[in-house]
């Protein structure tokens, strides 16, 4: 990967949970946090460069788990940071059920080859 391609990160939920906005923030913000933690470990200067230049994050809609999966089994066989959030059941919906993938930060260019066709949450 070239040194100045720009650093993202893509998370991406599922529609048919229909989630509350408040809901899908805290879902959202669990995948963001655990991939900015693995990327630590794993890659610190992606990380560092990403954070020095905005952070930038995505937010996408799949219509279903077996579409999330998909996601996130590209992800991780592409070697992008991708984390699958599991929920502890304690609000809205059942415990273990997953709602959104958390890709990156990784390069933009790889990222997008995996979530470009998605829609945007609105």
């Amino acid at each position: 990967m070239p040194q100045n391609e720009e650093q993202t990160m893509v998370l991406v939920t599922r529609q048919d949970l229909k989630l509350s906005k408040g809901k899908l923030a805290a879902q959202c913000s669990h995948a963001a946090v655990h991939c900015a933690l693995v990327a630590k470990r794993q890659a610190p200067r992606e990380l560092d460069r990403y954070q020095k230049n905005g952070a930038r994050k995505i937010v996408c809609k799949v219509p279903d788990l077996h579409s999330l999966k998909d996601v996130y089994i590209r992800g991780k066989k592409a070697g992008i940071v991708s984390y699958l959030v599991t929920d502890a059941g304690h609000t809205e919906i059942p415990p273990g059920t997953e709602t959104v993938v958390g890709l990156g930060p990784g390069p933009r260019s790889e990222i997008e080859k995996i979530t470009g066709n998605l829609s945007l949450v609105s």
